[in-house]
Formats: structure tokens, sequence, C-alpha cells
């Protein structure tokens, strides 16, 4: 860390923090063109296609279509910026800012490594030190302002199926939200605290996917409505409002929602690798404070794309839900489990 703030001319703290703002926006913004890239890749894996692969560097060099998402963001930059005749400007313009920011403001609790000292001083790795109080109830309030996002682009396209998107995400937040809430509170609960830090440091004992699997059902299920996909995909919606809260979207604000889309399954993914997988803690082993801070940052990595990966199978694996199908699991289904999860937690914990 000395050299590193020696080559930046900043003092040690400094530079840790311009490292650490570097790969909180830096992760997803590289994850997400990728994604979209390994969603279309694998999404024709899955269904036996071809994908993505015609797009060639100099008329040549073609890796796998690697190439497609700059193509397709160079298209994004060139295409003609339209806006509804009956659109409110100020609001259509300033909601691909409201559903993206949110998104992008939830991984600055992720520790994505260990903790580690120089010269005497200890760095975090996370953008937020866990001494600002908040810990994992800012990813937990900001995703759930996400939904804002949405609503002011539904609202302001005066478009009607915008509309409908915009209402059923707003209804969908209120079926899902509390399931998720109980869920992450029995783990505040076995932790001690909301530190994001110390719920790691807590699955030396055992990753809390083993130790608390219904929660992690409740949670993984409810990620998926948090992240508008499918089989929860209701805000968009293809097959019944032409494509929901993002209709009348063209050009960069259409690229930027769809980028929201990826920022939401990285931020979700890393979520459940914190919360559930052991965050950047290797399986079966005790003590993991000396690892190369390196490579406890490739493990987080690791486990972040892995889990993602898990978001596109879904995808084009399951079938879209009927909208009354997500009530009625939402307040039927994942409700009682996550109450009983809570309650069968704090029985356990009764003798501590």
């Amino acid at each position: 860390m000395d050299t590193l703030a020696h080559l930046l001319h900043l003092s040690p703290a400094t530079a840790w923090i311009v490292v650490k703002v570097l790969l909180a926006f830096g992760i997803p913004m590289a994850l997400g063109p990728i994604l979209t890239w390994g969603e279309r890749r694998g999404s024709a894996m899955i269904q036996d296609r071809i994908g993505p692969n015609r797009v060639a560097l100099f008329g040549k060099i073609r890796i796998m279509g690697l190439l497609q998402p700059l193509a397709d963001g160079l298209k994004f930059f060139f295409k003609e910026d339209l806006r509804p005749a009956g659109a409110n400007k100020v609001l259509f313009w300033l909601a691909p800012a409201l559903a993206f920011i949110p998104a992008m403001l939830g991984l600055a609790v992720i520790p994505l490594g260990r903790d580690f000292v120089s010269g005497g001083e200890t760095f975090h790795f996370s953008l937020l030190d866990p001494g600002n109080g908040m810990g994992m109830l800012l990813p937990m309030a900001v995703g759930a302002m996400a939904v804002y996002g949405v609503l002011v682009a539904a609202w302001s396209s005066n478009n009607k199926w915008s509309i409908l998107g915009g209402m059923r995400a707003s209804a969908q937040m209120v079926s899902y939200e509390i399931g998720l809430g109980l869920a992450v509170l029995a783990i505040f609960m076995a932790t001690g605290g909301y530190d994001p830090h110390q719920i790691v440091a807590e699955q030396a004992k055992g990753w809390f996917i083993w130790r608390q699997p219904l929660g992690f059902f409740v949670f993984f299920v409810c990620m998926f409505a948090e992240a508008n996909r499918l089989p929860f995909d209701f805000a968009e919606g293809e097959s019944e409002i032409v494509s929901g809260f993002h209709t009348e979207y063209g050009s960069m604000k259409f690229g930027l929602m769809g980028l929201t889309e990826y920022v939401h399954i990285i931020g979700a993914s890393a979520l459940i690798v914190t919360l559930y997988l052991g965050g950047w803690r290797l399986p079966m082993m005790a003590d993991q404070t000396q690892l190369p801070v390196l490579l406890t940052f490739a493990v987080f990595l690791a486990k972040l794309i892995a889990v993602s990966f898990v978001f596109i199978w879904v995808r084009w694996t399951l079938p879209r839900f009927r909208y009354d199908q997500l009530m009625n699991l939402g307040w039927k289904k994942l409700l009682p489990i996550s109450m009983a999860n809570l309650l069968v937690i704090a029985y356990l914990m009764k003798g501590r």
C-alpha cells in the first residue's frame, strides 16, 4: 500500500480510497457488458443455438463474439434519441439515472476481500468502512429505492403499457420485500449485528447457506424479483405489455436501463455471496487471516460470477410466472417460510 501511495503521490489512506472507488464502480461497469455477452452465449448453449459470433476485429478476429457488447454500445451511442410527444421531458431523462444509481450504491458496503494491515494501519476492502454504522442496511434500503426509477420511467412515458409495468413493479416490491427483510434479519440475529465484515467473519463457523437454508431459499427467490429477472420480470413482460416501463426508451437511455438490470444482477449476486456463501472466504479453511489479499478478492469475484451465471441459467430455463402467482408466492409461501426461519433461528440462539 505504501508503494501504491508513493506512485499516486497520495497518503496510504487516500490511495486506498481511490483503489476502492475504482473497484466498486469498475467491477459492475466492466462485468455488465461481459454478462450481456455471457447471457447471449449462455442462452444459445442452453437452447442449442449459436449465439453472437459475427462481430470481428478488423474483419478477422471474432473471439466467440466477445466484441458484440462493444458493437452494441457503439450502436446505442449513434442511435437517434426520441421522446414521445406527451412525455414529461425532465422525468423522462431523469428516470434511467434514478434506476441506475441505487443499483450501484448497493455495492458500497460489500467486502471484496479480507482486511489487511499496512504500516500499522488497518485497511478495509469495502468502499464504506464498517464504522459508518449502516452496514447491510444500506443495500437493503437503496435496493428498495430502485423501484422509483421504474415508476418515474413508467409515468413520464405517457404510455399505458409503461404505466402497467410501473404498477406491477410497485406491487411486486411490496410482495417480496417483507419476506426478504425477515430472511436477512435472521442473519443479523445469528451474527449479532449488520456489519458485512462481521457477517463474513461469522461464516468461519460455516456458511449461512448450510446454517440457514430456508432463509437462503427465500432470499435467493426474492433476488430474482429484486433484479426484475425471469421468472419475475413482470415490469417488462414483453408478451403482455410490449416492454413495460422502458417501452418508449431508445438510444443510450435504453442502454442505461439495460445496464441497470445487469448491475442489479451483480449487486444481488454480491449480496448472496456475502450473506450466504462466505464472502471472500475459501471453504473448509479455519484461519484465513494470512491469505493474500488478491487471492481473497479473486475468490469473491469467482463466486460472484458463478452466482451471476445462475441468474442467466434460470432465466432461460423457467417460463415467466403469472402475476397472481407471484402475489401468491410472496404472501402465502415466502413470508411464512421466512417467519418460520426467523423463529427457528431465535429458538436455537436461546441458549447462547
